[in-house]
């Protein structure tokens, strides 16, 4: 009995870590991203989610920067585009400070 224990608390410590260093990551690696322009990156996620062809001949960084935020912010079944929308933009001024 004693041993589980001892392979439960070190199981604990080893996932705290592994969220931590996630949430670490994710605050000084992926929300930068879309900070840099974040009206571009609304814009490119309206697109993804509206066209049939996003970003055909352009660049991929930005479509793969809005893939990553339409993950970490998905549109909410039935949820009407400017509403989502909205809902994007508050959480990106939320998240990097910036209001628009």
């Amino acid at each position: 009995m004693h041993r589980i224990l001892i392979v439960f608390g070190l199981t604990t410590v080893v996932m705290l870590f592994i969220f931590n260093s996630a949430d670490w990551y994710a605050k000084n690696a992926a929300l930068p991203r879309y900070c840099e322009n974040p009206q571009q990156t609304v814009e490119v996620v309206r697109e993804i989610l509206t066209s049939e062809t996003p970003g055909e001949g352009k660049k991929r960084r930005p479509y793969i920067v809005a893939a990553k935020l339409i993950f970490l912010v998905p549109q909410a079944e039935n949820e009407p585009m400017a509403e989502y929308m909205t809902r994007l933009r508050y959480r990106i001024s939320q998240a990097c400070g910036v209001p628009f």
